[in-house]
């Protein structure tokens, strides 16, 4: 364990990673299974970002936010799985005291931008199916780029702020951390600081990211559903359901897995089952976007189709 002496007081500067708790003939096959899901997750969303750029019927509010979170899903892994993959083949599974916290932050940086991406989204569906004659002027160009921007910095203060009550913690002796990455909780139980004021930041911050973005977009889509019944027609639902359904997958595992994991902990989960729920929005939901948005999306299809014949492409990217 390295220590720095500050004082009379240890100050640890690194710690461990325990990574995934598997048995060691597991290590290899789960090696080469995370490579080919980073691999996937990175691959798809930077294709879903070029098909958006490139086709210019894509340019629209749905498809700018849809961009911002095929972005927001390759970082959000980038700052996890390779670390994750590169601790799986050493010996020493360590990160600096630095490297820890930059990974924290970016971490929740890239996890709320999700979280106000898919609000975002959720209104523009809103308006898109109860208010189709008005959408173009209630989701103006300048109303989707404010949004945009104030989903980026409301999560860069967010994370910001935990980042920085988090470097005043001490870790005096343990620096062990049962994950495979530098979750907040996890720091939080090695510190032998006082973490009462950290403690009622996440109360609140996880209310406010999590919780009420999660009841607004369960708002907008009990108002798409109210307004589809009101008037029945095959045709209304079936169109509801082709739009809102990728977008309504995606909050659910999203959402799921997160409140389930911080917001209702319980005495009895494990290292495991916290471990397992953890990969599944950091590594599987990222991964699952492209195809959740691309397989059902008939925009998104022709203009993979464009691509592939050759058509439309920017000069920059043929040269």
């Amino acid at each position: 364990m390295t220590c720095l002496l500050v004082g009379n007081q240890t100050i640890i500067s690194e710690f461990i990673l325990l990574g995934l708790p598997i048995q060691a003939e597991l290590k290899n096959p789960l090696y080469a299974l995370f490579l080919a899901m980073y691999l996937t997750t990175v691959l798809g969303n930077m294709l879903i970002i070029l098909l958006i750029y490139v086709d210019s019927h894509l340019h629209t509010p749905m498809y700018l936010f849809l961009s911002n979170l095929s972005f927001s899903d390759m970082c959000f892994s980038s700052v996890t799985i390779p670390k994750l993959l590169v601790n799986m083949q050493s010996k020493k599974p360590t990160i600096p005291y630095i490297g820890c916290l930059t990974q924290m932050y970016f971490f929740l940086f890239f996890g709320d931008l999700e979280s106000f991406l898919l609000v975002a989204m959720a209104y523009d569906r809103y308006v898109a199916i109860c208010y189709p004659l008005h959408y173009t002027v209630k989701m103006s160009p300048k109303l989707c780029s404010s949004l945009v921007v104030l989903s980026w910095v409301l999560t860069t203060f967010h994370a910001l702020m935990h980042t920085l009550l988090t470097s005043q913690l001490s870790f005096c002796t343990n620096n062990i951390i049962p994950h495979f990455f530098c979750d907040l909780s996890a720091l939080l139980k090695l510190t032998c600081s006082d973490i009462h004021i950290n403690e009622i930041m996440i109360f609140i911050s996880g209310g406010l990211v999590l919780i009420v973005p999660f009841l607004l977009i369960v708002a907008s889509y009990a108002c798409i559903l109210s307004s589809i019944l009101r008037v029945p027609s095959v045709r209304g639902i079936r169109k509801a359901f082709s739009t809102c359904g990728s977008h309504l997958s995606v909050v659910s595992l999203f959402y799921g897995t997160i409140i389930g994991l911080y917001l209702c902990p319980s005495a009895n989960n494990s290292t495991i089952k916290e471990t397992v729920m953890s990969i599944m929005y950091t590594v599987v939901t990222p991964m699952l976007n492209p195809f959740i948005y691309s397989l059902r999306n008939q925009d998104m299809k022709g203009a993979f189709k464009k691509i592939l014949e050759g058509r439309k492409l920017p000069l920059s990217l043929v040269l």
